[in-house]
């Protein structure tokens, strides 16, 4: 079984059977537009982060320079250098290597961040609190059946991030530290194979 079955590294994805056409709120669009512009202007961001899932709480943190990213939760580790994923169990003592399709839905804020433009309905729910409140359900048919994103735009942040399944099982991610443009050392984002001589390496 690989990595990201184990911890979750992804959220919820499926087979699309259905295809609608996208539905835009523009206050809504207009914000995440701005966010996701805020974001990609940075030469690298750092955040830690609460996953909270079925009552359990885990700490972790990610990392992100351009296309770049290494993100550490539950006692695994999956870096992306740009050309292949590197996921890493400490407690196995194994490492799965495979070729980004760029379809992968990382565990983090920042993946809806692409993903709106395109695969998702955009709704504008309310303000509460200085956040901005969006909604995104999918366009496609899948196992996913609406996202919340908590949007501090006074910062261009998204704060947190909710996902509920078609079965209402609840996914959060809480911001709990952010920086950004970070000097991050290039050998965050790469794979040293010298370091992991006893795990188990397979290569999709």
């Amino acid at each position: 079984m690989s990595i990201i079955k184990k911890t979750l590294f992804v959220f919820v994805t499926g087979v699309f059977t259905m295809v609608f056409a996208q539905k835009v709120n523009s206050n809504a669009k207009n914000i995440l537009d701005v966010v996701s512009a805020h974001y990609k202007s940075k030469n690298a961001i750092y955040f830690k982060f609460i996953y909270a899932t079925a009552g359990k709480n885990e700490m972790g943190e990610f990392y992100a320079s351009k296309d770049k990213y290494r993100l550490k939760i539950m006692g695994s580790e999956q870096i992306f250098d740009g050309n292949k994923i590197y996921s890493i169990n400490e407690e196995e003592q194994e490492v799965t290597v495979s070729k980004s399709n760029g379809g992968e839905n990382v565990l983090s804020p920042m993946s809806y961040l692409e993903a709106y433009k395109k695969n998702y309905n955009i709704i504008y729910v309310s303000k509460k609190n200085n956040q901005d409140i969006i909604k995104l359900t999918p366009i496609k048919n899948n196992k996913i059946k609406q996202v919340l994103l908590y949007i501090n735009f006074a910062k261009k942040q998204i704060e947190k991030v909710e996902q509920y399944t078609v079965n209402n099982a609840k996914t959060s991610i809480i911001i709990s530290q952010y920086k950004e443009n970070i000097a991050v050392s290039s050998s965050v984002f790469s794979f040293n194979k010298n370091q992991y001589k006893n795990y188990l390496i397979t290569e999709l």
